[in-house]
């Protein structure tokens, strides 16, 4: 199903464009309050927000829709994505609502919903509310002494920090060890110093002053230059770079390389294999992650399990077959024995247990495998659907067939924009330019 405001993650999108606007801010917290309600028949939300500049104006038009239909409002200000899901919980709130476009520009922005539990909506739930959103709802407002209240809480990130330091052992400390962390200007611009500095290490910290313009500005998980640069010149241990909200983490080693998320789940699954913690044997990635962490996972008796692409998917993957660990190679790292979400900070304090346990460096821990070689081109099309298309579809069977097991292919496209993502990866790089090559032009000449 097409549709027109939610897409792989929430919804997302050029703030005051076309679908991130005051206005239908204000008719989303309506319709999710209506909706929910019908499930639930309690009206108790928790927001949170990163620190673009477009947040105030999207938290107040949410306050102004849930309040509108009866609902109290209590507002966390600048929070992790994690958080948010934690306190939604914690806080025995019915909804939980994060303002983020995660790792885009400031000048983009999006709303991310969780349930009562802390994980995040289903497709049911979500075209439920999408079929509201432009619906007339002036009859379901609340009146009189139903109209919901609203009040900012002060405080409640410490419980988020007290809550990531008990996630790392006990008999373990950081003492010694030089990090430096990346904050993104972003949600965690407070908490993951706090966090890793009380754990004992010696913090050093980049993008931790928020401007409300410049959270991902050549800094983060998305612009690695800048830790790269600082982890060399401090002669640090380790780089910990998160993105915008913090639901994501790329690790930089002490020689200046970098450890994607899907080395990152290689490390915690072989780490939780030897402790007995892992559940089922089994960690859940998608259909993004490389072929080299699955031929690693294999070796050591792990089996992998591939969703489509966003770490909701990944998510319901999890809680339906009981797994622990899952993720994304973008650093979206779940561990469902702590969080309902991705949480880069506690994936960055696993991978530190591990090191503090073993007494290694960063980078002899955190190459498992060798990645195969990997291309994503995205093709942009102008109206249609070229991957219903007969040329189209018989030239991806071919290519499919050209690749036979020594490589995969992944064609899919985009959750927010008219692009189509083409992924392909094996051990003849030659070969995989050649498919990613001819199938972008078939897709061109059909878009």
């Amino acid at each position: 199903m097409v549709r027109k405001y939610f897409g792989t993650d929430g919804i997302r999108g050029h703030a005051n464009g076309a679908v991130m606007t005051p206005d239908i801010a204000m008719r989303v917290g309506m319709a999710t309050g209506l909706v929910l309600a019908e499930h639930d028949g309690r009206q108790r939300i928790v927001i949170g927000k990163d620190t673009r500049l477009s947040g105030y104006m999207i938290e107040n038009a949410l306050v102004a829709g849930f309040t509108a239909v009866g609902a109290d409002v209590f507002l966390l200000g600048p929070m992790p994505t994690p958080a948010v899901a934690m306190l939604t919980r914690s806080l025995r709130a019915d909804i939980g609502v994060m303002i983020s476009a995660s790792h885009n520009a400031y000048d983009d922005n999006g709303i991310k919903i969780f349930g009562a539990d802390g994980f995040k909506l289903s497709d049911a739930v979500e075209a439920e509310i999408e079929a509201l959103i432009d619906s007339d709802l002036s009859r379901r407002l609340a009146t009189g002494p139903n109209i919901g209240r609203a009040k900012r809480v002060e405080g409640d990130r410490f419980r988020y920090v007290e809550f990531a330091k008990r996630t790392f052992p006990r008999s373990l400390s950081l003492d010694g060890l030089r990090v430096v962390v990346d904050c993104a200007n972003g949600a965690a611009y407070r908490v993951a110093p706090d966090v890793l500095w009380e754990l004992g290490a010696e913090v050093m910290t980049l993008g931790v002053e928020p401007d409300g313009l410049n959270i991902n500005r050549e800094c983060g998980s998305t612009s690695l230059n800048a830790i790269r640069a600082k982890v060399l010149e401090v002669r640090a241990d380790v780089g910990i770079a998160l993105d915008g909200d913090a639901d994501r983490v790329i690790i930089i080693d002490e020689k200046g390389k970098v450890v994607d998320g899907d080395q990152l789940l290689a490390v915690i699954a072989a780490s939780w294999l030897r402790s007995e913690r892992l559940r089922h044997g089994t960690v859940v990635a998608t259909i993004m992650s490389n072929l080299g962490m699955e031929r690693y996972l294999e070796s050591i008796g792990v089996s992998l399990i591939r969703t489509k692409v966003g770490d909701r998917y990944v998510a319901e993957e999890m809680r339906a077959g009981g797994y622990n660990i899952g993720g994304e190679q973008s650093g979206h790292i779940i561990l469902t024995d702590y969080t309902t979400t991705g949480d880069g900070l506690l994936a960055a304090l696993e991978l530190l247990s591990v090191v503090a346990q073993s007494g290694k460096r960063v980078s002899e821990i955190c190459h498992r495998f060798e990645p195969v070689p990997q291309i994503l081109r995205n093709v942009r099309f102008n109206g249609g659907r070229p991957l219903e298309l007969d040329p189209v579809n018989e030239a991806i069977a071919e290519a499919k067939a050209r690749l036979g097991d020594s490589g995969r292919l992944v064609v899919r496209p985009s959750g927010t924009e008219p692009l189509i993502r083409i992924m392909a990866e094996g051990d003849d790089s030659g070969l995989i330019h050649d498919v990613v090559d001819e199938l972008a032009n078939i897709v061109s000449a059909h878009g």
